[in-house]
């Protein structure tokens, strides 16, 4: 049937076009309808307003793109799950919520905390100029302007202001902190005799039969996973590269070309004196801080070294004054153009007369400048051709990948055809049905490793699709031997066997003699055996295990000592004796580091709480997701 299909794939387009075309004419209107109403679906509701399947799909694939960005290597397919889709649903809905919040309770802020937030927030750092102002080219490349930013900004600080109002408002005192805190850092003084596995191991020897019985009672432990022998080829940037030759005189040609990628930035160190006079300033009173920038001017030609000093008096500049007017090393991206093409014109030590920019009256200082030096050809002509066989192999990518798709697709029975068309190289691996760690190569990826284990390449012996692992990057496989899941034989695995038998009874031997203890010490008998006192606590273990731990600090202080048994598996028994009840020492450092949290936690209850309120008063609902129709945009097309 498959191979009828391969050869007939033109007169079956033509018979598809007849089929499908009528079917179009009388259903196509209705289908179209049905989807748009699917995407139109309402999935949530906040204060009346509908949240659509669209907008859901949509915020969950900025989701999805922002996870990429920032790990490029992490498998997409991991957060397109239900859980995932459904917390970029409960986002958007808190989003929503925390808006209407927002209208219902009339938060603004001013433009002065605006500015006055964009000013001192480092997260706006790189966002700002040395005199303060918005960086617009670094915003641009963003694809923003200034008045975009402001109005997310304001957003964001009005939503915030919802719930700070209830979380900055909560108390939590020192003594209600280490009130919560001492379940968890209640310490016990505690005594414990150890009953290990490894000392019995010699008192036992277990017979054939022992092992067989234990082997049929425990097949599942000796399991050897399905696994399958394979021969791969991968399509990247670096393959197509290594088919690239470039000549020398383009080489040449695109240093040329870009010269400034190969000459060190120049940058200027100048201190400044500023004298504001905003552009929308009446001009009369313009006039004034010219006038009174010209005597400040007079003063520093009078007395060019009281330069520092002189500012630290008459700058208006904010960021700079203390520090005698210095703006330290720029570039001439990083000021307004009329400052940075005085700057940029001046030899050190020189001092400009008065430059007029959107700020004011400047009074500049060069104090020395640096870059400008250019690297020979000779010394960058690796990088350029690394460079260019980049691009080339870039350009070059899209046909190649859709060669080698169809090649594969097509050519199903091998996969030498696209090694012979793309010069690609054959390898090999064996796999399981789980990916690799990272730094394998396809091999990593849970996608290509669940199209090897498909139907068509183990049942049908084809190749894989063409299975993209990562940006620009994709592979197919072909199966040359897959082994199923099975049980190993007894003979083969005769050995393991034995040493889990071996362990086996050990424990048992163990825990009988540990509980025999333990029985003897709640009758009263003598403490001999039991080691030094110790203090424990769930955060200082002094090395004994978590179940140790945990079997000391759950047991009962009502009424002291208290002998308890805990068992540890295949290491063994252990029996403790609780002497001592000791409270958290207010003290310790792990005191003095939690207490913060506590508080922050307590906050972030609160908000939580205020939260929920306001769902339920803004009528926030979402529908249960699992009966939600299929979003068309998830599904992908199969072979």
């Amino acid at each position: 049937m498959f191979e009828f299909v391969r050869t007939h794939t033109r007169l079956l387009q033509f018979l598809l076009v007849l089929l499908v075309f009528p079917s179009f004419v009388f259903f196509g209107i209705q289908g179209y309808s049905r989807f748009t109403e699917g995407n139109n679906a309402t999935v949530a509701k906040v204060d009346g307003h509908p949240i659509t399947r669209a907008e859901w799909d949509v915020a969950h694939q900025r989701q999805v793109e922002r996870i990429r960005r920032q790990a490029p290597n992490v498998d997409a397919k991991m957060f397109d799950t239900p859980e995932m889709r459904r917390q970029t649903l409960d986002g958007l809905v808190r989003e929503r919520v925390l808006l209407a919040a927002v209208h219902d309770l009339h938060l603004g802020v001013s433009d002065e905390r605006l500015q006055r937030t964009f000013a001192s927030d480092p997260q706006f750092a790189f966002l700002r100029n040395p005199d303060g102002s918005v960086n617009k080219d670094i915003l641009a490349a963003q694809g923003m302007s200034s008045e975009m930013l402001a109005q997310q900004l304001r957003q964001d600080l009005s939503v915030r202001q919802v719930l700070q109002g209830v979380s900055d408002t909560v108390i939590s005192t020192a003594a209600d902190a280490r009130t919560a805190l001492d379940a968890l850092l209640q310490r016990r003084e505690v005594q414990v005799q150890r009953f290990d596995t490894s000392d019995y191991l010699a008192k036992v020897s277990p017979s054939d039969a022992d092992l067989e019985a234990y082997y049929k009672a425990h097949e599942s432990e000796f399991r050897a996973p399905e696994q399958a022998t394979i021969e791969y080829v991968v399509l990247d940037l670096d393959t197509l590269k290594k088919g690239v030759t470039v000549p020398e005189d383009e080489l040449k040609k695109y240093y040329e070309q870009n010269l400034s990628r190969y000459t060190t930035p120049e940058e200027r160190h100048a201190a400044h004196i500023l004298i504001k006079a905003e552009k929308d300033m009446p001009a009369a009173e313009r006039a004034k801080a010219k006038a009174r920038a010209e005597q400040v001017l007079a003063e520093v030609r009078a007395n060019p070294g009281a330069f520092a000093d002189l500012a630290k008096k008459y700058s208006e500049d904010p960021g700079s004054k203390e520090q005698g007017g210095d703006l330290g090393f720029f570039n001439r991206e990083a000021m307004v153009k009329p400052f940075a093409d005085t700057a940029f014109s001046m030899k050190p030590g020189e001092i400009s007369g008065l430059v007029e920019t959107d700020f004011g009256y400047h009074v500049i200082k060069l104090i020395e400048s640096r870059g400008g030096e250019r690297k020979p050809f000779a010394e960058v002509r690796a990088g350029i051709e690394d460079e260019v066989k980049k691009q080339l192999a870039q350009r070059r990518y899209a046909e190649a990948a859709e060669q080698f798709t169809n090649t594969v697709y097509e050519q199903s029975d091998s996969l030498q055809p696209v090694i012979d068309k793309l010069k690609l190289e054959k390898k090999t691996a064996t796999v399981q049905h789980q990916p690799m760690p990272p730094g394998n190569g396809p091999l990593s990826s849970a996608k290509f490793i669940d199209g090897v284990f498909g139907n068509d390449p183990l049942r049908n012996k084809r190749n894989t699709d063409a299975i993209e692992f990562g940006p620009n990057q994709l592979a197919a496989a072909r199966v040359q031997q897959y082994t199923p899941a099975r049980v190993l034989p007894f003979a083969e695995v005769k050995d393991r066997v034995r040493q889990r038998v071996v362990t086996t009874q050990a424990a048992t031997l163990a825990r009988k003699e540990g509980d025999a203890r333990l029985a003897q010490l709640k009758k009263g008998g003598d403490s001999a055996g039991l080691g030094a006192p110790i203090v424990i606590s769930r955060t200082q273990t002094n090395n004994l295990p978590p179940e140790v731990v945990n079997g000391a600090l759950g047991a009962d202080p009502a009424k002291l000592p208290v002998d308890v048994g805990v068992e540890l598996g295949d290491q063994g028994y252990v029996v403790i004796r609780v002497a001592k009840v000791l409270p958290a020492d207010p003290a310790s450092e792990e005191m003095k580091a939690l207490q913060p949290r506590y508080g922050q936690a307590w906050a972030a209850a609160e908000g939580q709480a205020y939260y929920e309120a306001l769902k339920s008063r803004f009528k926030a609902e979402i529908k249960d997701a699992a009966k939600l129709p299929a979003s068309d945009s998830a599904s992908a097309p199969q072979r």
